[in-house]
């Protein structure tokens, strides 16, 4: 099993030549985003990341952005997804991340949602990841769960730092929840969250080291479900970024740390964990099932 590294694209202040030199020097293997708005931007980034070796994964908010429009229904949502995902595969993704749903939802308007978007997904010959994101359907563990349990298919993109601030506290207070969770990890981003906020200052402070410590802990454990499940290849975005999760100083608005060095900071560090992880595995598990 390898692990690939992608470069987020929120927070990236430059064009994408400069986002594609940055996958080059500081060693991600793709890009994750939204894909561009028109047909003819869609076909050149296409073209420019096959001409530069990179992979690409496509991001999706359905009815809104990453808070959704709160009156908009199931149908909204599934019609926002099956648009979106339709211009996505014009830009050959490896798969789709999906922002989806609302937290204001029922369980039952859940499951109809994931249920049908799976799906549209099988439809359209992609596979397609749902995140753990506040302000959505599985904006806390309890809620994942319910979900996941009605739904076999369902696969996780998991950024647990959303739920650490949702829970107020660091999530290990649910093991079950965690273990159901590697179970059906299909994507991982590594943000770290605390109990006061979905990003921590910069993940390398010695103050932050249990919050860190503990994220990791959570990742090796879908590392080694996905291991046990026969991936050959497990994907991971650093995901620190702006709008209020990056912290600056009052007044100024300063930023206290470069999200672009945080993010390749946490590539670096994920990679050499990922070569101590298969180091520790038995020789003949590693590598087996087909490529996902």
């Amino acid at each position: 099993m390898k692990l690939h590294v992608f470069k987020t694209l929120w927070g990236h202040q430059g064009s994408l030549e400069q986002a594609i030199q940055d996958c080059h020097q500081k060693g991600f293997n793709g890009i994750e985003g939204p894909a561009p708005l028109t047909t003819s931007e869609r076909r050149d980034f296409k073209t420019r990341l096959a001409e530069a070796r990179l992979d690409y994964i496509a991001e999706i908010c359905t009815a809104g952005s990453y808070v959704p429009d709160r009156q908009a229904s199931v149908a909204e949502h599934l019609d926002s997804l099956g648009r979106q995902a339709e211009a996505a595969l014009e830009c050959q993704p490896r798969f789709l991340t999906v922002i989806a749903g609302c937290d204001a939802w029922g369980l039952g308007q859940s499951v109809d949602f994931f249920g049908e978007a799976i799906a549209r997904g099988e439809r359209l010959g992609v596979a397609i990841s749902f995140e753990t994101h506040r302000s959505r359907s599985l904006f806390n563990p309890w809620a994942t769960r319910d979900v996941l349990r009605q739904l076999p298919k369902l696969q996780l993109t998991c950024d647990f730092s959303h739920w650490c601030v949702v829970c107020e506290r660091l999530i290990d207070s649910e093991p079950e929840v965690l273990a159901l969770c590697a179970e059906r990890a299909f994507h991982v981003h590594a943000r770290v969250g605390y109990d006061q906020g979905p990003q921590v200052a910069h993940p390398a402070a010695p103050e932050y080291a249990p919050a860190l410590a503990a994220h990791e802990r959570w990742w090796s454990q879908i590392w080694v479900s996905q291991q046990a499940r026969g991936f050959s290849a497990s994907t991971l975005t650093p995901e620190f970024g702006p709008d209020g999760y990056l912290h600056t100083l009052p007044y100024t608005g300063s930023p206290v740390a470069d999200v672009g060095e945080i993010n390749a900071w946490m590539a670096a560090r994920e990679k050499q964990r990922f070569a101590e992880f298969l180091q520790r595995l038995p020789t003949e598990r590693i590598g087996i099932g087909g490529q996902r």
